[in-house]
């Protein structure tokens, strides 16, 4: 099973959004995949609650058992992705540790650029390797680039698969779906698409896979 962890101490970079559409790619390519929602906000668990297909699987959790809800994790899932609360603290350092990756999404704008700091410092203190993901990039400019250049020369990672700022990501989550469901053919599920496969390779699993179901 891979682990991943998605951090970020600002609110509204894309959290959840990132953790629905991954998961969900991974279900669609036949990978049996999980969400723990570590928010109070439950949103990632809420969007389960309103999601009509049976996989990703969400489960609301509290730090204090998150090691035991990993461990159960082990038993079914491929791929579990731990969302995090907007904050740098314990529990997410400890969703951190557990990770095989940290994954920091990050708006192209100067406050949010600023922000990651603290999360990039997280990783290290969980001696995990991190990549920050630039997220609601406007279409057709090249912020999101520049932005990247400037992460780069500061030391960190950049997914090369950015997020573009589209309808689809709002739209499909509102009844439980997510851009690859509720626009197959458009341009935010070719951003998922390409960002799935990144993370494929960077972590070692196979883009497609034969859902397991736990013994």
């Amino acid at each position: 099973m891979k682990t991943i962890a998605i951090i970020s101490q600002k609110g509204g970079a894309g959290k959840t959004t990132l953790s629905v559409h991954l998961a969900t790619a991974a279900a669609l390519s036949g990978h049996s995949a999980a969400i723990i929602d570590l928010d109070p906000q439950g949103t990632a668990a809420s969007w389960g609650d309103r999601r009509q297909a049976d996989a990703p699987e969400v489960v609301s959790g509290q730090a204090a058992r998150l090691g035991v809800l990993i461990e159960a994790a082990q038993y079914g899932a491929d791929l579990l992705i731990l969302d995090t609360a907007p904050n740098a603290d314990q529990t997410a350092l400890r969703a951190a540790q557990a990770a095989d990756l940290v994954l920091i999404p990050c708006r192209a704008a100067t406050f949010d650029l600023e922000a990651i700091q603290a999360t990039l410092t997280l990783a290290e203190l969980a001696k995990k390797p991190s990549y920050v993901v630039l997220n609601a990039i406007p279409p057709r400019s090249g912020i999101g680039r520049e932005a990247a250049e400037g992460l780069t020369a500061q030391g960190a990672r950049v997914a090369p698969a950015m997020l573009s700022q589209r309808a689809a990501f709002t739209h499909g989550v509102i009844d439980g779906r997510t851009a690859q469901e509720f626009e197959p053919d458009g341009k935010a599920a070719e951003e998922i698409e390409a960002l799935y496969t990144w993370l494929c390779g960077i972590v070692g699993m196979s883009k497609s896979g034969q859902a397991r179901r736990a013994a």
